[in-house]
């Protein structure tokens, strides 16, 4: 499992003419079932997604392919965690990409 954190950098102020190509790929990530929870980072700092279903490096590419991080609009930190107790509602959660 991990949590991206996607931080505005200082070019925040191109990210309108990213917006549409971003949401674009957010919403592959959701459909191709590795994105679970995708937000924004309040005050107005960026976003986070929390992902699974994929290895560091697939996921590593992938974040590399987001528009706003081609373009440095953000800045990407990826973070593993490797769950060892969920609520029962999440335990595909504790399932390893293989």
């Amino acid at each position: 499992m991990f949590i991206i954190l996607l931080r505005f950098s200082e070019n925040r102020q191109r990210a309108g003419t990213f917006m549409e190509a971003h949401n674009a790929w957010v919403d592959r990530g959701m459909r191709d079932g590795v994105f679970v929870v995708v937000g924004t980072l309040k005050p107005a700092l960026g976003g986070a997604i929390l992902a699974h279903a994929a290895t560091a490096a697939d996921l590593r590419s992938r974040v590399d392919s987001d528009p706003f991080v081609e373009n440095r609009i953000v800045t990407a930190e990826i973070l593993e965690i490797a769950p060892s107790k969920v609520d029962p509602r999440l335990g595909f959660l504790l399932a390893r990409p293989t």
